[in-house]
């Protein structure tokens, strides 16, 4: 009698003690997770295809859409220059996202809600109208200067330096929320100056919102495909540009092998980074 009393107890099975409003969010935070992975599964099924044209069932599997997605130079070449656009716009936007993200979480000035309201928007204008403005600008730039910037690869950057700012600021400032100062005001009380201060102690406390905006600001930069229709030049085109171009001649696994790499790419990148800068402190 006392084994089945002890074995039914709901102390024995805490499942039973959730209230109908955990198991809602439970559920919801399930169908959340599968709907974001469905893609993922069926673009990596897709990827290993035998077939041509893509049908179910399939006639078979097979790896040889990976090697034509790595022998193809033109998606090679795409690779490459999304990745130094990614690099200089992420250098560019830090060198100006650190310091206004220290500005507006320290300081208190007139238009300091402006200020956060203007690093946000280009996560709230749209891709093509961000595009098409930046288009303009430098159209504007070349007639009164004399000095072409359209098409340019510095105009690219430019560009793109507009995608990853919002990231890092955002990133970086939620570190800084969290960063207990007492550490600092203890570091100038021991005789260390302001950027000795921050060298030391400031920055090491931050690292972890750093380098997560940085690593979001460049996935950003990388995969955007609208902002960059408009500031490609000739001979320049970025990898979503030249997947886009592919499929309006041609329809096959390839480019599913490629979006797989792209995502083994930035998750074993992101991995790595976690071992030494633990991100799930700030995302």
């Amino acid at each position: 009698m006392s084994v089945t009393a002890e074995t039914s107890s709901p102390s024995r099975r805490p499942w039973l003690r959730l209230r109908p409003g955990r198991w809602a969010l439970k559920t919801a935070a399930f169908l959340a997770f599968v709907y974001i992975l469905t893609p993922l599964i069926f673009i990596t099924w897709l990827s290993f295809y035998s077939q041509e044209i893509p049908s179910y069932p399939p006639e078979g599997y097979s790896l040889k859409w990976y090697g034509q997605a790595i022998a193809n130079d033109r998606f090679i070449d795409a690779f490459i220059i999304s990745a130094e656009v990614g690099i200089l716009a992420t250098l560019i936007g830090l060198a100006v996202a650190l310091p206004a993200s220290i500005g507006l979480s320290r300081l208190k000035f007139f238009g300091r809600g402006a200020a956060n309201n203007l690093l946000l928007m280009p996560l709230i204008v749209p891709g093509i109208v961000l595009g098409f403005a930046i288009y303009v600008m430098l159209v504007e730039f070349t007639i009164l200067s004399g000095y072409s910037v359209m098409n340019s690869f510095g105009g690219l950057v430019l560009g793109h330096v507009l995608l990853v700012i919002p990231w890092m600021t955002r990133l970086i400032m939620a570190s800084l929320s969290g960063f207990d100062r007492t550490l600092e005001e203890a570091a100038q009380n021991l005789g260390a100056n302001r950027l000795t201060t921050f060298r030391r102690i400031t920055l090491p406390g931050i690292l972890p919102g750093v380098v997560a905006g940085s690593m979001f600001g460049f996935v950003a930069s990388f995969g955007n495909l609208e902002l960059s229709l408009f500031l490609v030049g000739p001979g320049r085109t970025t990898l979503p540009i030249a997947i886009l171009q592919y499929l309006q001649w041609k329809i096959d696994p390839t480019i599913a092998a490629i979006s797989v790499l792209q995502i083994l790419i930035i998750a074993v990148a992101m991995l790595i980074t976690d071992r030494f800068v633990k991100l799930s402190r700030v995302v």
